[in-house]
Order: C-alpha cells, then sequence, then structure tokens
C-alpha cells in the first residue's frame, strides 16, 4: 500500500473511531446522473457521456453521546462507497471510499428532513493518463487520487416501516492533488435519488441529549508548529515524482467552543518547482531570471472550525519570498486535523492556487 493511501486510509478510520460504541444505524442507497465540469479547453475531449453512479452508505446516529453534538444539530457521523461510471472511454470508473457527516438544517425529531454532507475519502481510477494507450486523459494522472463530495438533500425516514426515501444535489470532486501531472481533475454536478433503510427502528423515537457544557468559554492565545510532507511533480508532465516539505508556525485565538481564527507562516521547499524552472530554462527566450533558491515562504490567514477532536480550517495565504512565477502569489489551503488530548495534532492538507491544486500534506503538529 502506498504510504499516502495508508495515511488516508488510517485518517478514515480515526473519524470513524469515535462512532463504534452501540447506538443507531442506518443504511443508504443513492443512485445520481450528471454532468462533468469542464474548466479547461483540453477537458471537452472527455465529454462522451453523461456520468452516473451510486453512493451506498453506513450512518450513525448522534444524539449527544459527545458535547459537541447540540453545537452542530446532533450530526449523523458515516462512511460511504462510491462508484461514478463516466460513459467515456477515456475516463472509464472510479471507485471511492469516505468518511462523512451529515447536518441537518431542520428540527432534529422532524420526520423530514434537509441535511448536508460533506466527505472526503480515496479514489481508485480504472484508467488513468497513460503516455501511450491513453494520453488524452488529462483528469487523472494516477490510479490513486484523493476525493470529496457534498451533497443537499431531503430525507423522510420510515416512510414505510424502515424503508425511507432521498433525493437532492451532489458535487463530487476527485484528482490527485498533483502527486503525478497531469492533474486537472474531474468535478461532476449530479440529481440524485435514493432509499434508507433504518437497522435500529424504534417505537419511542430518538432521545436528544443537551450539552452539559458552559456557554461561556475563554481560553488564552496557542501557538502551533506543525511539519508537513508528501510527494508531487511539476505541471509539466514526465519531469518526475518528488518529496517536499513545510514547516508552518502560526498563532491561534478560540473565539468560542466552534471557531478559531489563525495567523502564521509557511515555509515550503518543493524540488518539483526547481524542475518546473529547470525545463523552461531550457526554451529560448524564457524570461524566468537567475534563481539560485527555490524555497518559498508564505504569510497566511485562516479559520479554524471544532467537531469534537476533529476539526476542519482553511487558510489564505500570499508568498511574501517568491523566487519565480509559479501559479501566482496567493495559495489557499483546506485541511483536516485530529487532536490527541489537548496538545498533539495529525492532519490532512490540501493546497492549491485557485482552481489548480499543487499539493496535498500529511503532518504532525503541536498547539502549546
Amino acid at each position: 500500500m502506498r504510504p499516502t493511501l495508508l495515511a488516508v486510509v488510517v485518517f478514515l478510520l480515526l473519524i470513524c473511531k469515535t462512532q463504534a460504541q452501540k447506538r443507531d444505524t442506518y443504511l443508504q442507497a443513492d443512485y445520481f446522473y450528471g454532468n462533468i465540469l469542464s474548466s479547461t479547453p483540453d477537458e471537452a475531449v472527455l465529454l462522451q457521456g453523461h456520468p452516473t453512479g451510486v453512493f451506498l452508505s453506513y450512518n450513525f446516529k448522534n444524539y449527544g453521546q459527545e458535547a459537541w453534538h447540540e453545537r452542530y444539530n446532533y450530526p449523523d457521523a458515516g462512511i460511504s462507497f462510491g462508484y461514478q461510471n463516466f460513459h467515456s472511454d477515456i475516463l472509464e470508473q472510479v471507485y471511492a471510499v469516505y468518511g462523512h457527516y451529515n447536518f441537518y438544517f431542520t428540527n432534529r425529531l422532524s420526520a423530514n428532513q434537509l441535511i448536508f454532507r460533506t466527505g472526503i475519502g480515496i479514489a481508485y481510477a480504472t484508467n488513468p493518463y497513460n503516455k501511450v494507450t491513453n494520453n488524452k486523459n488529462t483528469a487523472f494522472g494516477s490510479h490513486i487520487n484523493s476525493s470529496t463530495y457534498f451533497k443537499l438533500y431531503y430525507q423522510r425516514e420510515n416512510l414505510i416501516e424502515n424503508l425511507g426515501v432521498t433525493a437532492g444535489l451532489s458535487f463530487i470532486h476527485t484528482s490527485n492533488s498533483n502527486i503525478k501531472s497531469p492533474n486537472s481533475g474531474a468535478n461532476i454536478w449530479a440529481a440524485t435519488v435514493g432509499m434508507t433503510y433504518n437497522l435500529d427502528p424504534s417505537d419511542e423515537g430518538p432521545s436528544l441529549i443537551p450539552s452539559d457544557e458552559s456557554k461561556y468559554f475563554k481560553e488564552p492565545i496557542k501557538f502551533n508548529f506543525s511539519i508537513r510532507g508528501g510527494v508531487n511533480e511539476s505541471s509539466i508532465i514526465g519531469t518526475g515524482v518528488k518529496p517536499f516539505f513545510v514547516f508552518s508556525a502560526y498563532v491561534d485565538k478560540r473565539l468560542n467552543r466552534v471557531s478559531a481564527i489563525q495567523l502564521g507562516t509557511d515555509v515550503y521547499i518543493t524540488p518539483a518547482i526547481k524542475d518546473f524552472y529547470d525545463v523552461n530554462q531550457s526554451i529560448p527566450h524564457s524570461d524566468y531570471g537567475e534563481v539560485s533558491n527555490f524555497t518559498r515562504i508564505g504569510l497566511f490567514a485562516g479559520h479554524e472550525l471544532f467537531l469534537g477532536k476533529l476539526s476542519i480550517e482553511g487558510q489564505i495565504g500570499y508568498y511574501a519570498v517568491y523566487p519565480f512565477e509559479y501559479d501566482g502569489r496567493i495559495y489557499e489551503t483546506l485541511g483536516l486535523k485530529r487532536y490527541f488530548g489537548d496538545t498533539w495534532f495529525a492532519s490532512i492538507r490540501l493546497k492549491a492556487h485557485g482552481a489548480n491544486a499543487e499539493t496535498v500534506e500529511f503532518g504532525v503538529g503541536i498547539r502549546i
């Protein structure tokens, strides 16, 4: 098993670890039919048909077993399996597994629910780019990819005994986060319909457990230090996959039990951008100048959303040290963290410049 695949699998297991205790569960099966969103002219050749597929989910209901559940209207957690058929000889199929949360917009005890699901996981593309046999597939440069999906849907459980129905809209993104070029990825908008089956029906209905936490919360400014790494390739196909490292230092201030704001700096040591520079310097009339140090240093501001021991963080940064033009000086990150106690954490973070993903980072850190 590749290191990146193993790291994501471990993260999915950590997400679902706290759900192992006995609680209400239900199965869900959804069919989707949609369209590929084309963001570049090169992707037009991929549009050979309407993608279809299924999502199969195993969901754990939360009624307040942990204090943070009430703050988010008692969301479900679960594991889902996805199958995407692009109906394209170039893209073929994608299989994926995710960890997900279902967030309820309406009264948690209502029979009719409006739900937003967010899932993150790993995907296997059956027919990635190959210089000889499949050189038109600029979406997937490797078999192993990351994948995220979002779904907004209506759900009615126990419509006929244990059976319920769902209907809504989904967005599915799949790419390898530039671990290997090419990597334009594939985005799908789709309509979904499905069914649920309650494995633990109760005649009395669920009982919500209110949180016993004080609404008053105050915490001093915290200092964070982390090291992350992974592998990636420059945007030029065939330049080779290289390891990279990111060193981050930042402060955060909790505003309340839900969120915190961040300010800090990232130091990026990315040999792949030297490969990009070297290839372009070999082209006559290139205008990249003389560069001897390829380290980039960024300044960022961010926000962290806490869900118990898990958190979701997003950041916007600007390179203060920028050796040469490479995807732009502004970058964004979106990450998932898992805390161990109050100090240590592990993280997965995606870094991008606009719609162009550059790296997926795996790391550890300390918050003191």
